[in-house]
C-alpha cells in the first residue's frame, strides 16, 4: 500500500463465519505486544466487531487500571474510495503497520485495501464450502477445475502492483477452525489448497482452532496473548496461545528494530 508506509495487513474474505475478526485482533495485539507500533480500521459498518472489541480492551484496561498493548483503532463510516484514502493517510502516520478487518461480504471498501495491500489473509474455515471463495472443485475426484472471481481478482492486483512498484501481495490462505475429526475431508480440501495455491500463487498456513475461549474473551476485550489478565488456564488454552504465536510468526511480518 505504501512504499515507505505502514505495512498493510488486510484479513478479507467475502464469506462470513471464518474467525477473520478474532484472528484480526489477535494478530493486532500480538504485534503491539512485541513493541510495534500498530492501527487498525475496520470496514464492517455494520457488525464492527474488531472495533468494539478494542474498545472493550480499552474499557477493560480503564476498569482494571491496567497496561494492555492496544492498537490505536477507527472504524470507517463514509462511503468514498477518497475519504477512506484520507482515513488510511491519518491512521498510518507513524505506525508500523496498518491492519483492516473487512465484512464478509462483496464491498468496494474491502476492494480497494484487499488490492493494496502487502499481506492480504484469507482466513477459511476447512471445508469445501469455504473453498468455494477461491476456487471451484470435481465433485467426484475433488481436484480443482477452476479459480474464482475472487481469486482472479486478488492475482490481477498482484500482477498489477508488480508491474507497477516492483512489489508484491503475500496472499496468505488460513486454514481456521481445523478438528481432529474428519481427516479424509481435512486431506482433500488441503490437497486442493496446495494445487490452486501452485496456480495462484498464495501460501497456506495452519490457523486457529474451534475454541469457546475466543467467543468468551470477546466482552473484556482481552486475548490469549494476555497471560497475567487470564487467571488459571487449561491445557487447551495454553495450547491455543502456542497456536496463535505459530499463526503470528508464519505471516513473516518484519517487527521494527527496537531504537
Amino acid at each position: 500500500m505504501a512504499a515507505h508506509g505502514p505495512h498493510a495487513i488486510v484479513f478479507a474474505n467475502e464469506k462470513g463465519g471464518t474467525g477473520k475478526s478474532t484472528t484480526a485482533v489477535h494478530v493486532a495485539v500480538g504485534l503491539a505486544m512485541q513493541g510495534a507500533r500498530v492501527a487498525c480500521i475496520d470496514l464492517d459498518s455494520r457488525q464492527r466487531t474488531l472495533y468494539r472489541y478494542l474498545e472493550n480492551r480499552s474499557d477493560t484496561a480503564r476498569r482494571r487500571d491496567i497496561d494492555l498493548a492496544t492498537p490505536r483503532f477507527e472504524a470507517f463510516e463514509g462511503s468514498s474510495e477518497a475519504e477512506l484514502q484520507a482515513q488510511i493517510d491519518r491512521m498510518g502516520e507513524g505506525a508500523d503497520f496498518l491492519l483492516f478487518d473487512t465484512p464478509g461480504r462483496d464491498d468496494v471498501p474491502a476492494r480497494y485495501v484487499a488490492t493494496r495491500s502487502d499481506t492480504l489473509v484469507t482466513p477459511i474455515n476447512d471445508s469445501f464450502v469455504d473453498f468455494d471463495l477461491i476456487g471451484k472443485v470435481d465433485p467426484e475426484s475433488f481436484e480443482v477445475t477452476k479459480i474464482s472471481f475472487y481469486a482472479e481478482l486478488i492475482w490481477e492486483a498482484r500482477t498489477r502492483r508488480a508491474r507497477t512498484d516492483g512489489l508484491s501481495i503475500d496472499w496468505v490462505v488460513l486454514r481456521n477452525r481445523l478438528h481432529n475429526l474428519e481427516a479424509r475431508n481435512q486431506q482433500r480440501v488441503g490437497s486442493a489448497l496446495d494445487a490452486l495455491a501452485k496456480r495462484v500463487g498464495f501460501r497456506v498456513i495452519p490457523g486457529l482452532s474451534e475454541r469457546v475461549i475466543y467467543r468468551e474473551l470477546f466482552p473484556s476485550g482481552l486475548t490469549l496473548l494476555d497471560k497475567g489478565q487470564l487467571g488459571q488456564l487449561g491445557t487447551s488454552h495454553i495450547a491455543a496461545r502456542q497456536e496463535l504465536r505459530q499463526l503470528i510468526a508464519a505471516l513473516h511480518l518484519k517487527l521494527p528494530v527496537p531504537a
